[in-house]
Formats: C-alpha cells, structure tokens, sequence
C-alpha cells in the first residue's frame, strides 16, 4: 500500500507528481507544502479541515489545495478503530506554480491558469461535469508518462481554470508553510477534538495538553485555525449533524443529543447560525435532491 496523503515531494526531474493512494486511512496530520494539491478520494469518508474551513468529505470529492494552505484529510474514527478493515483510496497530483516557468506563465495565454492558481489560495472544491471529467482524466493520468502525461495534466488544468462550477472552501488565504513543530502540536490537537467534541470538551484540557495557560491556548488556536475555540466546537458538532440527519431516521432530538448539543434550543441556534436553515429545512432539501 502506498501511503495516503504526506508532504509532497516532487523528484528534481519531473515537473509534477501523481500518485494513486490505498492505505488503512489518510493522513492523520495538519500540514501545508509549498506544492499545489489536487486531490480526490475515491473511497473513504471523514472531516477535511482546509484553511478555516470544516466540513464532511467522501468519494470523488474534488479539491485543490493552493500553495501553503494548512489542510487535512482526517478519516473517520473506524479507520482507526483496531482490527478494522476499511481501507481508503485516492488520487492526487502535486505540481508547482513554476511548472511552465516564469517566463512563459508571465503571457496573457497563462492568465486563467494565473487566476487558478490565486483562487486555490483559499482551497477550491469543483462540483458539475467538470468535476466528473476530471476525476476521469486523474484516473487516465496514473497510467500515463512522458509528454503524454504533461499534456494529460494541462487538459486538467485547462478544465479547471475555466469552469464556473467550484466553491472557495477557506475564507483566509496563507502565505507562510507551517513549520513541522506546528503540524505535529496542531495535529495533537486535531485528534484530541475529533475524539471529543462530541462530548463536553474543555479548552483548559487542550491547554494544559500544549503546556499552556487557557488565554494562551485560545490565543494560538485562533491564530491557526481563525476561529475561536467554541466557535470551532460548534460546527463540528453541526457537520456531524448534518451527516446525520442526511444518512438516518433518527429524530432532530436524538441528532442533537448525539452531536453534543446538551438543550434542543442550543442546537436549533447553533445549526441555523452554521448552515443558514433549521434542521428540518436541511433535511427536507437533501430529500428533495
């Protein structure tokens, strides 16, 4: 199996890297790398975190990653689990902004894959046919070298540099790597909030974790993520409950409990300040897809 998901490396004598991915799970740490990421699980479900964003991924989600944007692809908990024999699967394609060089990115023929490249400062998720074809041409790519391979990932690039159909998933872009002392503390603090925060999770426990006092951690924390703790807390449970309400029967009361809101008055709140829409309305909208 090859791993899923480290810091890229791209070897001196290519211009780009593609790799086909099966492992027991993604990678399970916060990082960023001065490459661009184009990614796409094809089996496997968990919570991508990517810039300030928090959401639920599963197969053939699209995503490009731009230059040292902080992101992870954290795994459910049962991929973790002992014994467990889930295994995920993915493609991803790692490239530099240099690829064409300087002097032939600086044309106006460039200028789309330009503004590809800005946009992905804050993480693009592509949706629609473009997002099926180009899930098609990674698939072709794996199988492909040379100068085939090139003009394959220039069809890709093309593709995404002029479609309409993606979202901005961070609301911040970040110009600076994070240095690998931040990924393993943050990362550290990633996995204690995904086992927890569907309990009563206290940000002193974080703190005293990283040597802190509670003003510090909350500090650090919001510098990292660009949200307040209990702000972070709060959409997690509210993308668990979404998951929930879209993959179960079970009643708005039972999601919320299971969630970690403790009062139905306190999720009701919370999920519309999150979603912009009352549960039921979620609910009733996924149905009617």
């Amino acid at each position: 199996m090859k791993p899923a998901i480290h810091k890229s490396s791209i070897p001196e004598s290519q211009v780009f890297m593609v790799k086909y991915l099966e492992d027991k799970h993604f990678d399970p740490v916060w990082h960023s790398h001065s490459e661009y990421q184009l990614f796409v699980p094809l089996e496997g479900t968990g919570t991508l975190f990517i810039g300030d964003s928090i959401r639920s991924f599963g197969p053939s989600e699209l995503v490009l990653t731009g230059s040292n944007l902080p992101h992870l692809w954290r795994s459910d908990e049962a991929y973790f689990e002992k014994g467990s024999n889930l295994k995920v699967k993915g493609v991803v394609i790692y490239l530099q902004e240099s690829l064409l060089g300087e002097h032939l990115m600086a044309k106006e023929e460039m200028l789309q894959l330009q503004k590809l490249f800005k946009r992905s400062g804050r993480g693009l998720s592509f949706y629609g046919d473009v997002k099926e074809e180009v899930i098609r041409l990674m698939h072709e790519l794996i199988e492909l070298s040379g100068l085939n391979s090139f003009i394959h990932l220039l069809r890709i690039l093309n593709l995404l540099s002029t479609t309409k159909d993606y979202q901005y998933l961070s609301h911040t872009e970040y110009a600076d790597p994070v240095k690998k002392e931040e990924s393993d503390r943050m990362s550290s603090v990633y996995e204690y909030i995904l086992k927890n925060y569907r309990k009563k999770i206290r940000l002193n426990d974080l703190a005293d974790m990283l040597y802190m006092t509670p003003t510090s951690f909350s500090r650090y924390f919001t510098t990292a993520t660009n949200k307040g703790f209990s702000k972070f807390i709060s959409e997690l449970r509210v993308k668990y409950a979404c998951k929930l309400l879209v993959e179960t029967d079970l009643s708005i009361a039972v999601i919320a409990e299971r969630s970690g809101f403790g009062t139905m008055s306190n999720f009701n709140k919370l999920f519309k300040e999150v979603m912009k829409k009352r549960p039921n309305d979620y609910k009733k909208e996924f149905l009617d897809l």
